[in-house]
């Protein structure tokens, strides 16, 4: 019998098509979505943003087995990275690189919202967000002697006060007998609401700001502002009906702006607005050290994104430049 050659039993290997992006899209958003730490992270990221030590000690894992999970979903567009000093934050990319992919990534994300996080991983996160507003508090009960200096450094008041009080008097408002503000600071738009509003509602968790605040309504002698010292989900707002809410230079100081913003939209009466005034995305770190900051501002898409979660819709948007290279953004939402 003839001997047989390794050579003949060697099938021909066949040559390889050329790379498909579009194939190669398809190929890496599923090999993305194929694992279940991965489809976690999708999860946390839901509503909020969070840097790589944060994400490392919501999930209890090293940071180079993190960073490779990471790498992935970035690759298959959905994650988005943004670097704060020498951080890195990541959040969840509601566009993705292949607008042809786009109504399966949005499947993937719903999907994955469905899912109830493991009780060690929604401690873990509850225990990240609680450290993150203590922080918040610490530094304003420390700090609010130094309030106008802080607030200085970035935006001052008198910088969007104006625009701010422009876009609430041409806001299509049905009635003005209620108006909530969140984060009042030392209290100078107060004095601008209880002229429009019937009753203002002033609401802070620092009782050193809201001291401030209430030192200058009396000051003015205002007759119809109620002082509040707690957060957004505080008892004595329950069965509020408020036709206006403004929050101004106050959702980079909190954990959760997603959150801040569903919390208020539930105070809103039938049409009332809420008037948001903050900072475009920087990477000027130092503003957490020295300003209390947990945010670096927002990608304005991004708080559209949060606003569009709590039933808000856009109306009408400014937005600012600072004469130290910041931007700040006035941004006026109604009911969807």
């Amino acid at each position: 019998m003839p001997s047989i050659t390794a050579a003949k039993l060697v099938a021909p290997i066949p040559e390889q098509p050329q790379s498909d992006p579009h194939l190669t899209a398809l190929t890496n958003l599923c090999k993305a979505s194929a694992d279940t730490l991965r489809l976690l992270v999708l999860r946390v990221l839901r509503k909020d943003s969070f840097g790589v030590s944060e994400l490392c000690a919501i999930f209890n894992i090293r940071q180079p087995a993190l960073s490779h999970h990471l790498k992935v979903l970035a690759s298959a567009g959905l994650v988005a990275a943004r670097r704060e000093a020498n951080s890195i934050f990541y959040r969840r990319s509601e566009l993705g690189q292949h607008p042809d992919l786009e109504a399966l990534q949005h499947s993937i994300f719903e999907a994955v919202d469905a899912i109830d996080l493991p009780e060690d991983i929604q401690s873990r996160l509850e225990a990240l967000h609680r450290q993150r507003e203590e922080n918040s508090s610490n530094f304003f009960r420390l700090n609010a002697s130094k309030f106008h200096e802080q607030q200085d450094l970035i935006a001052s008041y008198e910088q969007y006060a104006d625009v701010v009080a422009q876009i609430l008097a041409g806001a299509p408002l049905l009635n003005r007998d209620t108006v909530l503000e969140v984060g009042p600071g030392d209290g100078s738009f107060l004095l601008e609401l209880a002229s429009q509003f019937k009753r203002v509602v002033a609401l802070d968790n620092a009782p050193g700001m809201l001291a401030q605040a209430r030192d200058k309504a009396a000051a003015a002698e205002l007759k119809n502002v109620d002082f509040i010292l707690d957060d957004t989900r505080s008892e004595q707002l329950q069965g509020l009906q408020a036709d206006c809410v403004v929050i101004n230079m106050v959702l980079h100081h909190t954990p959760a702006p997603g959150e801040v913003l569903r919390d208020v939209a539930a105070y809103l009466a039938p049409n009332g607005v809420v008037l948001v005034t903050d900072l475009c995305n920087h990477d000027q770190g130092w503003a957490r050290e020295n300003c209390g900051d947990l945010w670096l501002g927002f990608d304005p898409q991004a708080l559209a994104q949060w606003a569009e979660d709590a039933g808000l819709t856009e109306m009408a948007s400014e937005y600012l430049a600072q004469r130290n290279g910041f931007q700040v953004q006035v941004r006026l939402f109604g009911r969807a």
